[in-house]
C-alpha cells in the first residue's frame, strides 16, 4: 500500500513554506488591516449538500478556507454509478475594505483517499470572479494503491493575477470536482475534501493591492 503526500512537482516548494509567506510572495501589498466579511450566498452541487460546506476568513486577511464535510466520489464495490463524480459550486461575497481589491495567489486543496490498486481519483477546480473569464481548471491525480491524506497546491504568477474591478461588487466562484475511476478493480475506492479527523480545510491565498484614489 503506497503512502505519502501527493504534489505537483511544480507545487513542491510553495508547500515547504507557510501559508502566509506563500501568499505575500505573490502579494502587491500587506493585507488591509480591517477585517474582511465573507457571506456564502449559494452552495450548489453533488459533493456539498446543504449545511455541509462552511467558509471562513483568516484573522491576518491572507486567506479563506472552505471546510466540507460530506464531500466524497466514489467507485467500484456496492457504489451507484452517479457516485463516481462529486462537484461544488460555491458563490461568495467578499466584504473587503475601502480602498483594497483582491485577486486568488493560490490555493491549497487537501483531503483524503482510499483507493485500491488500479483505481484512481481525480481533483480538479477552478475560480472566478462574477463578469470575468473563468481560470483555466487545474487537475491533480491520484493512482491507486494508496490510502492517506493528499495535499495538491495551485499557485498563480504575479503577472497572471485576476484582481476584483476597484470600486464593483462582483462575487466570487469556486467550482471543484472529484471523480474516481475503479479501473479494474472491483473493490470500493474514494477520494475526498475530507480527513479521517476531519479537520481538513481547503485553503484560498489572497493577493492585495490598492484601489487607484478616486
Amino acid at each position: 500500500m503506497r503512502k505519502g503526500l501527493t504534489v505537483s512537482a511544480a507545487c513542491a516548494a510553495a508547500l515547504a513554506l507557510p501559508a502566509s509567506i506563500a501568499s505575500a510572495a505573490h502579494a502587491d501589498t500587506t493585507p488591509p488591516p480591517d477585517r474582511i466579511v465573507i457571506d456564502v450566498l449559494t452552495v450548489n452541487g453533488s459533493g456539498c449538500p446543504a449545511g455541509t460546506a462552511a467558509v471562513a476568513p483568516a484573522s491576518d486577511n491572507t486567506g479563506f478556507t472552505v471546510t466540507y464535510s460530506d464531500y466524497l466520489a466514489q467507485a467500484g464495490g456496492g457504489s451507484k454509478p452517479t457516485d463516481f463524480r462529486k462537484n461544488c459550486q460555491l458563490n461568495l461575497r467578499v466584504h473587503v475594505p475601502q480602498g483594497f481589491t483582491y485577486a486568488i495567489a493560490g490555493a491549497d486543496y487537501r483531503g483524503f483517499a482510499s483507493l485500491a490498486d488500479g483505481a484512481s481519483g481525480l481533483e480538479r477546480a477552478s475560480y472566478y470572479h462574477q463578469g470575468q473569464s473563468q481560470t483555466t481548471p487545474v487537475s491533480h491525480a491520484i493512482k491507486g494503491e494508496y490510502s492517506d491524506n493528499w495535499q495538491f497546491s495551485d499557485r498563480t504568477d504575479v503577472a497572471e493575477l485576476v484582481w476584483k474591478p476597484c470600486g464593483e461588487d462582483r462575487n466570487f466562484n469556486i467550482n471543484t470536482e472529484l471523480r474516481v475511476y475503479a479501473g479494474g478493480s472491483s473493490e470500493t475506492s474514494f477520494l475526498a475534501f475530507d480527513s479521517t479527523d476531519g479537520s481538513v480545510k481547503t485553503t484560498y491565498h489572497f493577493a492585495w493591492k490598492q484601489c487607484p484614489a478616486a
